[in-house]
């Protein structure tokens, strides 16, 4: 990534861990990233992975254990004061993974999507907070008057846009979308996409898309980072993932993806990963390297030899 471009966040050895101190779990261990202001980041791995964690991490959900998360130079992460975490909570928001469940199933539309505002405390006049409203549903594709329905009254996929109206009436930076479309019939899915790539244009947004289809993520995402059990695998630029893929965990994701091509997807073979293949040790530690530009894979040197000779 080149210098010129303005670093809005940086994720450095991050580590979050659940449970009493006698039984620790570690979700995320040691993740290291950063955002460029103007891109789209993809996180990629399989369920449990620790992809919502880092994300829920970074928008201060859940306390962090270990490490820092950097916003515009300024640490967000553990204890801050009251002015940046009100800046946090304006500038950097997230689109929920299940529109059904994220939706407050008692409230209108009009009150789920002006919730931020009145908790930010903007004193709007009623003609202004409703202005905003219907700006923020029209700029989803919703009908202003849709402000006065309950969210049962929607599909997933329109409630997936009220969803996104809630975070974009507070005006962020930075989106992080947590498998925005997961929940959602494949016919509507590839509409919230070109919404949300529509939107960045538009207003110059910064999304962390967090999701386990790779196919999707190449979609939408300049760079990707896959992550498995907590830890980054690989990073790379998203059609250098996709050309060069070099740990064996990618290739197995990539192994994954439906072909649109029946004899091709009889002729291609799954490739399964197997985690006990590494052998790391106190005498054989995996490194988190560079081994071309932009492109960084975790490894212990035999393996990062082997990667270069891939290259």
């Amino acid at each position: 990534m080149p210098e010129t471009r303005q670093k809005l966040l940086e994720v450095k050895d991050l580590r979050v861990t659940f449970g009493s101190k006698r039984h620790p779990f570690t979700a995320v261990d040691g993740v290291s990233f950063d955002i460029y202001k103007g891109e789209t980041f993809g996180l990629v791995g399989e369920s449990g992975s620790g992809k919502t964690t880092i994300g829920r991490a970074i928008i201060r959900i859940n306390p962090v254990s270990g490490g820092t998360v950097t916003y515009k130079g300024e640490v967000i992460s553990g204890k801050v004061s009251r002015e940046v975490d009100r800046r946090v909570i304006q500038e950097i928001q997230m689109i929920f993974q299940d529109p059904m469940a994220s939706l407050n199933e008692r409230a209108k539309v009009d009150y789920i999507v002006s919730e931020g505002l009145y908790a930010m405390g903007k004193h709007l006049s009623e003609e202004e907070r409703r202005a905003r409203v219907a700006r923020a549903l029209s700029d989803v594709g919703l009908l202003p008057e849709f402000a006065s329905r309950f969210p049962h009254e929607f599909s997933g996929g329109q409630r997936q846009r009220i969803g996104i109206a809630r975070s974009l009436i507070m005006e962020p930076e930075f989106i992080i979308a947590d498998e925005p479309i997961s929940a959602l019939d494949v016919s509507i899915r590839a509409q919230v996409l070109n919404l949300m790539s529509k939107l960045q244009k538009e207003r110059g947004l910064t999304y962390l898309f967090i999701a386990h289809d790779l196919s999707v993520v190449r979609f939408i995402s300049d760079r990707i980072g896959v992550i498995y059990k907590g830890r980054l695998m690989e990073l790379a630029g998203s059609e250098q993932l996709f050309a060069h893929p070099l740990h064996p965990y990618t290739r197995a994701l990539l192994s994954a993806i439906p072909m649109p091509d029946p004899v091709g997807e009889r002729g291609k073979k799954l490739v399964v990963y197997d985690p006990g293949r590494h052998q790391y040790s106190d005498t054989n530690p995996p490194f988190w390297e560079e081994l071309e530009p932009g492109h960084f894979v975790r490894g212990s040197e035999a393996e990062l030899a082997e990667y270069r000779g891939m290259l």
